[in-house]
């Protein structure tokens, strides 16, 4: 799930007065809601965001060399990088166990479910889950506990 940021003036917004911090907080609020867009003004200026699923836009993380690409085929490349990773959702800080000297909720060569529990992000002192869309297997892990993941940033590659 990403969020696309859209304005008159990206740098002109930081001016005035909304500041980088409330930004990335109206996105990470966006993020963990089931709105499918927000919009919000201050001093003139309008900031809008969107999520790519609302616009019908894979939610795949795309390489520069897709953009070059026919639109179609670019489309259908990231849908298959989507269905292979596991993405973060939103911005926030990755943990992999439930809790220090705990085991991690998975692990690579391990089976799971549709609605497993793979890991949580914490964001803004909540604790967001990232369960599996699908059955598959962890292929690798490709965040460490701990590290500050962005929205759209691969988790987990499955087989």
């Amino acid at each position: 799930m990403h969020a696309v940021t859209r304005s008159r003036n990206a740098s002109a917004i930081t001016a005035i007065g909304m500041k980088q911090e409330q930004i990335k907080t109206l996105i990470d609020a966006l993020a963990a809601s089931d709105l499918a867009e927000l919009e919000y003004s201050e001093n003139g200026s309008t900031l809008r965001l969107v999520k790519l699923s609302a616009l019908g836009v894979a939610t795949a993380v795309r390489s520069p060399s897709a953009a070059r690409k026919a639109p179609r085929q670019a489309l259908e490349e990231t849908t298959a990088v989507a269905s292979t990773e596991c993405l973060a959702p939103l911005f926030g800080v990755v943990h992999l166990q439930p809790a220090p000297g705990e085991p991690p909720f998975v692990q690579p060569g391990q089976a799971v479910e549709a609605g497993q529990l793979l890991c949580v992000i914490e964001a803004m002192k909540m604790f967001n889950e990232v369960r599996a869309d699908r059955a598959g297997t962890v292929q690798q892990v490709l965040v460490h506990s701990g590290q500050e993941v962005e929205a759209g940033q691969p988790l987990f590659r499955f087989g």
